[in-house]
């Protein structure tokens, strides 16, 4: 059978997304995910966005990234799914429940509260989350927290010299974070987080919506920048607001690329 797709981004940050809520989707297998990201013999993506529809929320989103593992949360997805949503919406993911608001030129996620405790991260063991007794090579004392999904965040003198591309998968994959964890390395200058992001099976990327949320909590928890928080990825800025007890509101642009069909035998 024949399965349509639309090809969406946030910042270079990209995805196929299959509408299960009005069409008819094949179970999405991991192996089938991982088939449609692939760059020279599927579609090509970070992320396969799967819609479907809630019992408990207008509709459920399923994040799958390009090597077929489901994830919580996305949130330059989710910027996108607000686009082609074209209305207020609140979302089931596997994260929780997030609030979509489409905007003039992308769309505000409230992305929930984040989780601070070591076991909501998870960490294999407890420990200060704020300034984690631990380090690789140069990175040191990172800020960890869960977004919706987890992530470490190191503050650094200078984000781009830092050799992320090796470090980002030792990080990824040690014994410390037993769900693998995202990475980023940020630096600060004229109240800008400048970014750069190792996203949990996905890799380097240009932007990542939960990256920027979990930076911005970390620097207004320290007192590095106020609320709300501007921040510089590789892909383009994003706006994060959060105060302590709240929950946090990601802003940015998102854009549809093309729309096709597939042979769903093609990648099941």
């Amino acid at each position: 059978m024949r399965v349509a797709f639309i090809k969406m981004h946030g910042l270079g940050n990209d995805f196929v997304v299959l509408d299960g809520r009005r069409h008819n989707v094949p179970d999405l297998t991991l192996g089938a995910a991982a088939a449609l990201a692939n760059r020279h013999t599927g579609i090509g993506c970070d992320q396969v966005i799967l819609l479907e529809p809630s019992d408990t929320a207008d509709f459920t989103m399923r994040i799958f990234n390009s090597d077929g593992g489901e994830v919580e949360a996305c949130g330059n997805a989710s910027r996108a799914v607000a686009l082609l949503h074209g209305r207020d919406a609140q979302v089931e993911t596997a994260g929780g429940i997030i609030a979509l608001s489409p905007t003039r030129n992308g769309a505000r996620v409230d992305m929930g509260k984040p989780r601070f405790a070591w076991d909501a991260i998870p960490l294999d063991y407890p420990m200060d989350c704020a300034a984690m007794p631990v380090s690789w090579e140069m990175l040191k004392a990172p800020f960890a927290v869960n977004v919706g999904n987890p992530h470490v965040v190191f503050f650094v003198a200078d984000s781009e010299a830092v050799p992320l591309d090796r470090l980002g998968p030792l990080i990824e994959h040690d014994a410390l974070f037993p769900a693998r964890i995202n990475v980023n390395v940020a630096d600060i200058r004229g109240g800008i987080i400048n970014l750069r992001v190792w996203e949990r099976g996905v890799g380097l990327t240009k932007a990542c919506g939960t990256g920027a949320c979990a930076a911005a909590v970390a620097a207004i928890d320290k007192g590095l920048v106020t609320s709300p928080a501007h921040i510089r990825l590789p892909g383009g800025d994003l706006q994060v607001a959060w105060q302590r007890g709240g929950s946090i509101m990601m802003e940015g642009p998102a854009a549809e690329s093309f729309r096709g069909t597939f042979e769903w035998s093609d990648f099941a």
